[in-house]
């Protein structure tokens, strides 16, 4: 068996390549009214190989390899433009009153334990 590292190490970089997309997570730049929306991602990529070979008593030769990757996609938000202004609105991230919404089951959870504590001092 004769090693092709050269081939593996090509092959899995192209389907890095073609996978690692705005496209194929989020889909494709789109308009909304007079709005422009482009999606960003952010990608994070771990990548790792090793091979050799042996012998054995002069007799049994033996050879192998391996490689393996790991790929994390994220969508992070839109570049936004209209006109000749540009801004990006960050994607999973709450506002204002959406934002204060998103605190009440931390802040309950926080006002029991209080007040679990003041009783047990009690």
């Amino acid at each position: 068996m004769e090693m092709h590292f050269e081939e593996l190490m090509k092959n899995i970089t192209e389907f890095i390549k073609s996978e690692a997309k705005t496209e194929t997570v989020v889909g494709e730049a789109f308009e909304l009214g007079e709005f422009k929306c482009v999606p960003v991602i952010k990608v994070g990529l771990g990548f790792g190989s090793g091979g050799g070979e042996g012998v054995e008593q002069k007799t049994k030769r033996g050879q192998g390899m391996g490689a393996g990757a790991g790929m994390g996609i994220e969508p992070i938000g839109f570049l936004v433009t209209k006109d000749e202004s540009i801004s990006f609105l960050e994607a999973g991230k709450a506002h204002g009153l959406a934002a204060a919404f998103e605190k009440v089951p931390e802040l309950i959870e926080k006002f029991v334990e209080r007040r679990e504590k003041e009783t047990e001092m009690a």
